[in-house]
This record gives structure tokens, sequence and C-alpha cells, in this order.
């Protein structure tokens, strides 16, 4: 998938908290595990009794810049059939939090054990971070530990940790048979490595999965969504997702569901590896009519690109539907750190090819972050005279075209007389470029139809994207630049002002955006990132990332201004965890 994080679990009530936080400490998932998933990492875990238990001492303002957020959207339209396939779907996608769980984090149960030991109220601040990260890692501080002194590991928990640098290369060699997106990389009984598939690593966790969504589909009156609950439940068993993702593209129901194995942003080492996660949502079928008619611009949209024609796609399929929902529940990667506003999938670019792809916008987040987060870092560092250009809509249609915008491209692409795609060329460094791309090109997309005359938008949209832009910019640096949306909103940051469309004033401390420049550096922008993809062009990306990325000081003192303004959300979810 392509998460835009513009792109955070906990309960409302202190007794609640202490009972969840608790539970973490005891261990989450399911207590029996079958062969596989009892070696859920590789290799011992004598590492894990290594080091003191040191906690950072600003682990309190870290806890503070998740803000609990209540997602109880309406449901009171839905029938009594369709309210019981909702309760079956979350059952389901709480499942995707113990296989991600074991994804994320090696030796998970051995560090939860040892944390333990930790005293009363120590502990349990320590154990909500544990949940909000996923692991002992900060995400937002380049996967620092938060607790102890174990050194993150670059491939999380989808390989072994002591990879030699001969093995890696061989991973990395293309045809090698490791670089597939559904498998775990794990030693075999003679040393050498082997790729599992998730179907066997994860085999209870996603049997039991498949066994709900069979019994939501046997419930539902929706044909679209009982075919693709069928179908989903036997991509578990088969490990092959191509028929249930063109399934997922047809889906047309009130009550929705994407879930399976998707983003790569996990495995920081290679960026082969997808990561569980799940969205439950329900669908405003009205709203989503309402910007079904921007599909039909993608062709053109391809074919304007800033780029040599050679490097543009034409093929891929132009359906893409658009869906405005509201988040009932969320699992797995998803809920890991930083809050998803809105999703593109499938990634295969098979399925992307033949339908395009969907483009889902998760309304009741969106409208949390806007609130919460945004509007106020806007008082704080945006101009005084371009406050008045900050809207809602501008910030839901730049969001929109984000997403729209990863289904535009260099996809499968040809490198050194071979087929290949620019995920497998650019790895590690791919999303954190192809959000990058995905955000100026959400930009570049607004502005290029409204100067060939689409009469979408109102005559202020340069002005209002420019300044909701920049204020989204703050906001999505603050996830940390070790996490991909972070890095990606710090490259354009530091690439908008070095070509001046962004302004600071040391007066006032504040930052405005010159419209006219920064209409041209965006176009510049997206250019630059899709001549990188095209190419398959890895040293580039790396030079690219290097040359614009990371928090420069004028950047990093801004930030400084927004400490008691949350980072992010933590949605609590009160129908489903109690």
């Amino acid at each position: 998938m392509f998460r835009c994080k513009n792109h955070v679990r906990a309960a409302a009530s202190g007794v609640i908290v202490t009972i969840a936080l608790l539970a973490v400490i005891a261990g989450c998932g399911p207590q029996a595990k079958d062969q596989t998933m009892a070696n859920e990492h590789d290799g011992d875990c004598s590492w894990v009794d290594e080091g003191p238990l040191t906690v950072v001492p600003d682990l309190a303002p870290r806890l503070d810049a998740y803000a609990p957020t209540e997602l109880s959207p309406d449901l009171s339209h839905l029938s009594g059939v369709q309210t019981r396939v909702l309760e079956k779907l979350v059952a389901a996608s709480k499942l995707m939090n113990e296989v991600f769980q074991v994804q994320a984090t090696p030796c998970r149960q051995e560090l939860l054990a040892r944390l333990g030991g930790l005293p009363e109220g120590q502990r349990e601040m320590v154990a909500r971070y544990f949940r909000i990260n996923m692991g002992p890692w900060d995400r937002r501080f380049h996967f620092e530990p938060f607790v102890g002194s174990w050194a993150h590991p670059q491939g999380a928990n989808f390989y072994p940790l002591d990879l030699t640098d001969e093995e890696k290369a061989t991973i990395s060699t293309p045809g090698s048979g490791f670089d597939g997106l559904f498998t775990m990389v794990r030693r075999g009984d003679k040393g050498g490595l082997r790729a599992i598939p998730y179907s066997e690593f994860f085999a209870e966790p996603l049997g039991k999965a498949a066994a709900l969504l069979r019994e939501a589909a046997a419930m539902t009156e929706n044909a679209s969504l009982r075919a693709f609950l069928n179908a989903r439940a036997d991509a578990f068993g088969s490990n092959d997702y191509y028929e249930s993702d063109m399934l997922w593209m047809d889906l047309d129901s009130d009550v929705e569901i994407t879930i399976g194995p998707y983003e790569t942003y996990e495995d920081g080492l290679f960026g082969y590896k997808a990561s569980f996660e799940s969205f439950v949502t329900v669908t405003d079928p009205v709203e989503s009519a309402r910007l079904a008619k921007f599909k039909d611009e993608l062709p053109w949209l391809e074919a304007h690109l800033p780029i040599p024609d050679k490097d543009k796609n034409p093929n891929r399929g132009t359906e893409s539907p658009i869906r405005v929902v509201d988040e009932v529940y969320s699992a797995g990667d998803t809920r890991s750190a930083v809050q998803t506003i809105a999703f593109n999938l499938p990634n295969d670019e098979r399925v992307r090819e033949a339908k395009g792809s969907k483009k889902v916008l998760l309304r009741n987040v969106m409208k949390a972050k806007f609130d919460r987060i945004l509007t106020p870092i806007a008082q704080v560092l945006v101009a005084r005279d371009q406050l008045g250009d900050l809207t809602a809509e501008s910030f839901f249609l730049h969001t929109l075209w984000h997403e729209m915008s990863h289904g535009l491209g260099p996809g499968k692409i040809v490198k050194d007389g071979r087929k290949t795609e620019v995920r497998l060329e650019l790895k590690e460094t791919y999303s954190t470029l192809e959000e990058a791309k995905a955000d100026a090109m959400g930009e570049w997309d607004i502005f290029v139809l409204t100067r060939a005359g689409r009469d979408y938008f109102p005559a202020e949209i340069f002005k209002q994207q420019a300044a909701t832009y920049l204020a989204g910019l703050f906001r999505s640096v603050r996830f940390g630049v070790g996490e991909a949306h972070g890095q990606a909103n710090a490259i354009q940051f530091n690439y908008l002002m070095a070509k001046g469309a962004i302004g600071f004033d040391e007066g006032t401390g504040r930052f405005s955006v010159d419209v006219p420049v920064f209409e041209q550096a965006i176009g510049e922008l997206v250019g630059e990132i899709c001549v990188i993809q095209a190419n398959g062009d890895y040293e580039g990306s790396k030079a690219f990332i290097a040359e614009y990325g990371g928090l420069r000081p004028v950047l990093e003192d801004a930030l400084k201004k927004l400490g008691d303004i949350p980072v992010d959300i933590e949605p609590v979810f009160p129908r489903y965890e109690p």
C-alpha cells in the first residue's frame, strides 16, 4: 500500500488504561502457537538480557505527544446484519495485531518478560509506549530505544538478526527467491537461509482470521463483500493475494474491510517484506460519488507529467475507485505510532495495470488531525497573513491527490535489459522517495488541472493549497525522519527552502510561501523524483535523500516551538476495545 500519515491506542479511563497496560506486560497474542510460530525469531534471545533497563528521562512528554482520541462513528444507519458483520471483521482484524507484532519485534515475548521487572509506575508507562511503537524502539526518533540499549534491527523480524554481508548480498540479488513480499526469511537446519511463506509461518492466526472472514461472508447480503471475504480467506492459506486484490477493487459495500499484508515500510533493510494490517470502515456513498470524477483525469495527468515521455507509464489501469469512509477499527502495521489518514491500494503492479488502484480517505481520522494538530501548528509557525488560507477542504484535497499520485508515474520499469519494479530497485529508499513524490505530485495535480481550465477548485486554490501544505510539512516531519513519511516531508521542506518557495522571517519566527515560486518548484521536485524512479537509480535515490533529508537547524528550531501540541492521535475504539 501507500499509506498517507500526513500521515496513533489507549482507552479513555484511567482504570481501563491500567488493565490494558498490564495485559501488554503479560504479553499479547495466542497462548498456544503452532510449531512455526514458536520460532517467532531466528537464533537465541540472549541479547534481551544484556545491558541495564534504562528508561529515557523524557518518556512522559513522549507519551503526551500521542493524544487519546475516540473514533466512534455513527453506525445507526446500518442494519442488524451489517452490525454483526462488522463485529466479525473487527475480530479478524485483531489477529492482524498479533501477526504484525511478531513481524516488527524479534524476541518480543522475552522483551516483555524482562520489562515486567520494572518498577510498577514506570512499567505501566513503558508498556503503553511499547504498545504505541509495537516494540521498545521509538519510531519518531530513528528507532532509538526508549527502554534498554538494544539496537533496532533494520530488517525488523523479517530476517535473521545475524545476517552476514554475503547473505545480505544474496538476498538483494534479483531472482534469489528471498525478495518475495509474503515470506519470512529464516535459517534452515543446516544454517542456510530459507524463505517461509506467510501462510505457513503464520498458519494459526491467519487460519483463525480466515474462519472469521468466511463467517462474515456467510452473513453479509452484499455480493461484492462476500466474494472479497471468501477470496481473502483463501489467500491467507495460499499466500496468493492477486485474486482477492482484484475483488477488493470491485468492493462496493456500506461496510468495507482492507486486511492483509501490504506496506513494506517496516523492512528497513531491503524494503521487500509486506506487513499485516487492517482497516474496518463504513462508507459515505454521497461523498465518494462527489469525488469519483477525478479518476477520469489520471490518464491525462500521466501524459502531462514533467518527465520524458519514455519514462511515463500509460499502461496502468484507470478504474481507480475513490472511497470516503469513517474508520471503525484499525489493526496491525497501521496502529503503530503515527496513524494513517488515507491509503492507496493494492500495491501489486499486475492489479494496477489491470484496474488501477483504490483511494480510501479516512474522514474521521483526518478531521481529528486537522482540528487537534494541523490548525494549532499553523497558529504558531505560519505567517499571520497566510493563516486565512488554511482550510480543511485543502487538507482533504491534498490527501486525496496524494493517494491518486501513488498510481501515477513509474511502476514497472526495464533496467539493464530486465523487467523489474521501482520498489525492487530502490530497496530501502523506495518508501521515502515514493511518499515525497506523492506529496509533491498531489499539489502538482491540483495546480496543473486548474491551469488546464478544469473547473474543480475555487480561484483561491493556489493560496489555500500552499498555506495548508506548509502547515502539513511541519505536522508530518514531527513523525521523525527515521520514518518514511517524516523523512519525505523533511525532503520537501528542505528542497522548497533551497528553491526559495518557502521563506523564513527571523523577526517573527514564522514561515511563508511564495505561491508562484512554490508552483514552479513543486513541478521540478516531481520531475526529479520520477526520473530517479524511472531509472531504478538506487545510488541516485540515496544521494537525493542525503542532500535534502534530515532536520536542518531552521526546521529543528521550528519544531521545538510545538512542544505543547500533540504529534498525533492515539485512536480509541470504545465499541470494540472496552
